[in-house]
């Protein structure tokens, strides 16, 4: 038995006070103390879709990779052309095993031609931090910028405008998608990022950990008349997944490659020899087995993570004889309506339109592969 005395503490964001003073309800995530809701996930979740919310995502990591030997450090890292970097510019991509397993999907910010920032998940900050420094090379510096750095998302129709105002500076409204600006909103330092995880537009704002508080009690007080609101981890993730973005841990892990995930589009194989290249080149020679699909219930039922996608068809004898595929994520449509949810499924049955039947507790439950996003920016588009 663990002992009391030996439970590793649950760590807390510089935001963490405020998240209590605002009656939030929190919940152990990652190894963090986070805030799961305020009001209501679905209360939340329209507040986003309909005006701004405020998301703490200061538990996320960043790792800088710096000095001369930073961009060939980086190329080699991801699987995405970080030679299509500029400075001011940001790129999604994944982390790849020589297998061609996600170690973990991020961000990578470029500052400076010898200075990058990778944000990466929570949940495997520490794994990756270990990860670059091994595999970085000797000619870069990889310094853990986590502690020193708070991360806020301001997410919605009326974000962009309310952290233009917060700046004094009408033209932060002409950063382009993936890119960002140094800043000052409030008069705090930040590096405001023009990237998301909602399917809304907005602006990530990366900032000095000690003044995060203060950047937060700003952006609620200016944004009062726009109807903000702070947003917790529970409508992030129907948000993310209406816009159908993938959750690691969930959809995404070392037991599937970008390929089979949909992220294709982030493997560049011309880019450079990065970990994880033969295997993907391999594999996209010979086709995926399985892909990640998006699904619609045709009735009543919500596919959870973890239930089976089962085929009927087949003779039935062990459990697992009729099990095809696997729910990865899934969730009632708050915006778009319905249920819906993202799972792993043979090729053959990946096809727009395609139907499966889905073990939910005991009881099949059919679905429709739809293509696409659920929701686009301003309209339901599946």
């Amino acid at each position: 038995m663990t002992s009391p005395s030996s439970v590793t503490p649950l760590r807390r964001t510089p935001l963490y006070q405020l998240h209590v003073e605002h009656g939030a309800k929190m919940v152990e995530f990652g190894g963090w103390e986070m805030p799961l809701q305020y009001k209501g996930i679905v209360a939340e979740h329209r507040a986003v879709r309909s005006a701004v919310g405020l998301f703490d995502v200061s538990h996320m990591g960043e790792v800088a990779v710096r000095r001369a030997g930073a961009a060939a450090a980086i190329q080699r890292l991801i699987t995405n052309d970080a030679s299509k970097l500029v400075d001011g510019g940001a790129l999604y991509t994944v982390m790849c095993t020589p297998n061609g397993g996600i170690v973990d999907d991020c961000i990578v910010y470029r500052r400076a031609a010898d200075d990058y920032m990778i944000i990466v998940n929570a949940s495997n900050a520490a794994k990756d931090l270990a990860w670059i420094r091994h595999h970085a090379g000797g000619a870069a510096e990889v310094v853990d910028e986590s502690d020193q750095t708070g991360l806020i998302a301001v997410q919605g129709p009326a974000a962009v405008a309310l952290c233009a105002r917060l700046a004094n500076r009408a033209d932060l409204a002409s950063v382009k998608r993936f890119h960002f600006a140094r800043c000052e909103l409030a008069g705090v330092p930040c590096l405001a990022a023009r990237t998301g995880y909602t399917g809304e537009d907005g602006f990530e704002l990366a900032c000095p950990a000690g003044r995060a508080a203060e950047l937060w009690t700003a952006l609620l007080a200016e944004g009062a008349a726009d109807g903000v609101q702070p947003i917790g981890l529970g409508a992030r993730d129907t948000l993310r997944l209406e816009a159908r973005l993938s959750l690691y841990g969930n959809d995404i892990d070392e037991t599937t490659t970008p390929l089979e995930a949909g992220l294709g589009w982030v493997v560049k194989l011309d880019a450079g020899e990065f970990i994880g290249h033969d295997a993907l080149a391999r594999q996209k020679a010979d086709g995926v087995k399985r892909s990640l699909v998006g699904f619609r219930i045709d009735g009543r039922g919500i596919a959870r993570h973890g239930y089976s996608i089962v085929d009927r068809s087949r003779p039935a004898g062990a459990d697992d004889d009729q099990v095809i595929g696997l729910v990865t994520s899934g969730t009632t449509g708050i915006t778009v309506g319905g249920a819906i949810g993202l799972g792993y499924v043979p090729v053959d049955r990946a096809a727009p339109g395609s139907q499966l039947t889905i073990d939910c507790r005991g009881k099949d439950v059919a679905a429709q592969v739809v293509k696409g996003p659920f929701y686009q920016r301003g309209r339901e588009v599946s």
